[in-house]
């Protein structure tokens, strides 16, 4: 998705039709039907150069919509947590977005190659870490621009970012990347909680 596109003029409205256009390409997945971004463009009502604006190719449009298909929203995932401590709420999301990148982590890989090369425009990957990040900072008494820090700090530890670097590089295995993980995000929010 186009990070610059979707920041500039109306972005609940884009969020809207990046939405249309996920759940259309998402159509066509759980039928089992091959398809391009003109189908998509038709099914989900939308000019083909509208696509083409959030999605540069079929590749990255198909992986994110079967990720977003195994994805739930910010308020099911902090759903369970809300009568929880800060804490709690942050620990629990680290574990969500840990779990399904795991679960999904060959996906998770193939996206990531699919959007990080230097011909396709720069774009959005985590906004459901940050939405949900948000969300479970909100009851929090902090002023604005810090709990954007806070939710982009503590984006570090969760996702499949980290876990990349955790298994590729320092050679950790599942549940130990888990581990350093939690650990990593429970120093941080002690820091935090203590300050």
């Amino acid at each position: 998705m186009n990070k610059d596109y979707i920041q500039t003029g109306r972005t609940n409205q884009k969020l809207e039709t990046r939405d249309k256009i996920l759940k259309s390409a998402q159509y066509f997945l759980k039928k089992g039907k091959t398809f391009n971004l003109e189908d998509v463009a038709k099914k989900s009502k939308v000019s083909r150069a509208t696509v083409y604006r959030y999605y540069s190719n079929v590749e990255i449009l198909t992986t994110e919509a079967s990720l977003d298909i195994n994805t739930l929203d910010s308020a099911a995932i902090l759903e369970k947590y809300q009568d929880k401590g800060l804490q709690e709420r942050i620990l629990g999301v680290q574990d969500y977005f840990n779990t399904l990148s795991l679960d999904n982590e060959p996906l998770f890989r193939r996206y990531l190659s699919a959007v990080i090369v230097p011909s396709t425009p720069k774009s959005v990957r985590g906004a459901r870490r940050i939405k949900a990040l948000h969300l479970a900072l909100e009851q929090e008494n902090l002023p604005t621009q810090e709990k954007k820090d806070l939710a982009n700090l503590l984006t570090l530890f969760m996702g499949i970012e980290p876990l990349i670097v955790t298994k590729d590089v320092a050679n950790l295995n599942d549940k130990e990347s888990r581990r350093i993980l939690k650990w990593g995000l429970e120093l941080i929010l002690k820091a935090y909680l203590t300050d």
